[in-house]
């Protein structure tokens, strides 16, 4: 059920962000819930081996390289999901910073934490 709440919270907040965020376009509320799915999936599978890959430039970097790493798992979320589109990466890293502050801002409220 915890999942299912997450993934529903992910989909509200990515298609309100798009619509007041330029570069970033999600069609509609199932294309949402299916950038959701996406994002967890590349989260979970492909996230950790970019992360260990660049591990000496993220340790250098005091982790903010993270990132931009985020930016690139929204712009393959991009390339899987027919109707969300995302500009540019300089586009991508904004909205994954901010998808990430609401998400936490949310889980906060909700009382929902991990």
């Amino acid at each position: 059920m915890k999942l299912l709440f997450r993934i529903l919270i992910t989909a509200i907040l990515a298609l309100v962000i798009s619509k007041l965020m330029k570069g970033v376009i999600i069609d509609e509320f199932t294309t949402a819930l299916t950038v959701a799915i996406v994002l967890g999936l590349l989260n979970f599978f492909v996230k950790p081996i970019l992360v260990l890959f660049t591990l000496p430039v993220t340790f250098f970097t005091l982790g903010l390289f993270l990132l931009v790493i985020n930016a690139v798992i929204i712009l393959l979320c991009d390339e899987f999901v027919e109707g969300f589109e995302v500009s540019s990466f300089w586009t991508a890293m904004l909205f994954s910073i901010i998808l990430s502050l609401s998400q936490s801002l949310v889980y906060q409220i909700t009382g929902d934490t991990k």
